[in-house]
């Protein structure tokens, strides 16, 4: 399966660039969830990025929209 490379906006992920699977037609999905496991007292969690477009270019980004309590 192929992945490109995606940039982060925002949240525990703000600018890295990491691989993201692209889906059949070849294209990034539009939602992104991120599991985060508990560490001691804190719950898991799931980081949830929305995919936004890069002004002047074809590319996409992840900006960080809300956490989700797993």
């Amino acid at each position: 399966m192929k992945s490109a490379e995606t940039e982060f906006l925002g949240g525990p992920l703000d600018g890295r660039v990491l691989p993201v699977m692209l889906g059949v037609f070849h294209s990034v999905p539009k939602v992104y969830r991120v599991p985060v496991p508990g560490y001691h007292d804190t719950p898991p969690v799931t980081l949830v990025y929305r995919r936004t477009k890069v002004p002047g270019s074809r590319g996409w980004r992840w900006c960080y929209a809300y956490d989700e309590q797993a």
